[in-house]
């Protein structure tokens, strides 16, 4: 069975998700935006083996901490979508512009495509690509868990911001209504602020997507 941990991470208070399988003790990390010392002794404590990177998009409170991780940890870096190449070639001008510690540059050692699949251990999760807030952002879903990492697509309440470069307000909603509520009610997402909401809460009571789509 797939485990997470959320750890809400920088200033920005960003959910940083270490996702593992429980046979294997195999983990990736969702999104180390930073406080990586944090991070790996997370990991340490619950005797994982720490294997791969996943990003859901490259703003800076997610992918900050990124490049330093693999290079010091010598892990692969999985995703975002190439639609997000430009902000991770702007990574070092995005830690000047909101103040965080200057990040290392990186290349994603696989971009991610809507339907592809990742794996960790022996829990697989599929890939959706969900523009609007990026034009790279991907989400991450476990059908067998119920549970889906959606970064900055969906938050409890309210739904990611669309006034950044690249970004795209309708695009944004036809991917919260054409790639997550098909994931059924009963899922539980992990949004990339913020607390914990499922599927069928956001679908019928969302203010900005509430009530639409089936």
């Amino acid at each position: 069975m797939l485990q997470y941990l959320t750890l809400p991470v920088t200033p920005f208070q960003q959910n940083c998700s270490l996702v593992w399988c429980d046979v294997t003790k195999d983990a990736a990390v969702i999104d180390p935006g930073g406080e990586l010392p944090r991070l790996l002794a997370a990991v340490r404590e619950r005797g994982l083996n720490l294997k791969a990177i996943w990003l859901t998009h490259a703003h800076i409170d997610h992918a900050g901490g990124t490049g330093q991780l693999a290079r010091e940890q010598g892990l692969p870096i999985i995703g975002p979508h190439p639609g997000d190449q430009f902000w991770i070639a702007g990574l070092a001008q995005q830690s000047k512009m909101f103040g965080f510690p200057p990040a290392e540059g990186f290349t994603p050692d696989r971009w991610l495509e809507d339907g592809d699949t990742v794996q960790i251990g022996r829990e697989t999760l599929a890939v959706r690509h969900c523009p609007g807030h990026t034009p790279g952002h991907v989400v991450f879903h476990s059908a067998s868990a119920r549970r889906a990492f959606v970064g900055d697509v969906l938050f409890a309440g309210s739904i990611g911001r669309t006034d950044f470069p690249g970004g795209n307000h309708q695009q944004l909603l036809d991917a919260i209504r054409e790639r997550l509520w098909p994931m059924g009610d009963d899922t539980v997402f992990i949004p990339g602020h913020g607390p914990e909401s499922s599927i069928g809460h956001e679908r019928q009571h969302n203010p900005y997507v509430g009530g639409s789509g089936a």
